[in-house]
């Protein structure tokens, strides 16, 4: 948090937006839908590929604003298993654009203290995309500040599957198939996120009112926030009103706000009230 407000303006609207936050309420782990892309190059009669281009500076933004703030964790989708219905010559762009942010942005990851990790089915990608990445995840593997992961490939329902086949598999090996239970817990420690804590936030840009296959398991209890913005034109600003909104909110995780001994008392009024409207025996 400090490490933000060093790299501010006093005065202006990031600052004042950034001293409204209470610096032990801020969410452990961010996940973002980056949406919008290709309607905010439609609306200037552009290639998709250049809405695309044009996404690639707030990803560097909100990285750098959430290492300074001290998220431990920022997951954002930037490819699902799904986009591969997309044209051929955007998915090869988006592979090409990939490479390039991946070359550029490392010193920014090593300036940051920021870890890259890739999450998905990678071994589909082209090996070139493969490599870079191998080479990125490598050099940023000792850094000691947040981990950022990117969803290539990815898809909520197919990391499921990955998890489950994971478990029988570690089940064959272990000649304990025949007695196996599947549990919660056994589940999340074996999805690509197992070593994180589940997103506190989830964003998603350009208003559209759904979750995309996105961190299925994960996000059951994530607090949403959803802005109109697209993508490319999604700011630090933004990131800093998202995180100040869910400072806002009440997480109750099922359960309730008020007190036990109320909550004991409202409950025995109720059932006294309705064992007066029971029939005698």
């Amino acid at each position: 948090m400090k490490r933000l407000l060093e790299a501010l303006s006093p005065g202006e609207r990031d600052w004042r937006v950034a001293t409204q936050l209470n610096p032990t309420r801020l969410p452990a782990h961010i996940a973002i839908i980056m949406d919008g892309n290709g309607r905010w190059a439609r609306q200037r009669n552009y290639p998709r590929l250049m809405g695309h281009k044009a996404g690639v500076d707030p990803v560097r933004e909100v990285a750098e604003t959430c290492a300074q703030l001290g998220i431990e964790a920022l997951t954002l989708y930037a490819f699902s298993v799904e986009n591969w219905k997309r044209p051929r010559h955007e998915i090869e762009g988006l592979w090409r654009l990939l490479r390039i942010y991946l070359r550029r942005e490392l010193p920014n990851l090593m300036r940051n203290g920021i870890r890259l990790v890739a999450i998905g089915r990678l071994e589909s990608l082209p090996e070139a995309v493969q490599r870079e990445l191998e080479s990125v995840m490598n050099r940023t593997a000792q850094n000691r500040g947040m981990r950022l992961n990117l969803a290539i490939n990815y898809g909520g329902r197919a990391e499921l599957v990955d998890a489950v086949n994971a478990i029988l598999d570690n089940a064959r090996l272990e000649g304990n198939l025949d007695s196996l239970t599947v549990t919660e817990q056994s589940v999340s420690s074996h999805l690509y996120t197992a070593e994180l804590k589940d997103p506190d936030l989830l964003i998603r840009t350009s208003g559209e009112m759904r979750v995309s296959n996105f961190l299925l398991w994960q996000i059951a209890y994530s607090e949403l926030y959803i802005t109109d913005t697209l993508w490319p034109d999604f700011s630090r600003t933004e990131l800093l009103e998202a995180i100040l909104e869910y400072q806002n909110r009440d997480r109750r995780f099922g359960g309730v706000l008020a007190s036990a001994p109320a909550l004991a008392e409202e409950t025995s009024l109720i059932l006294e009230e309705e064992a007066l409207e029971l029939p005698l025996a």
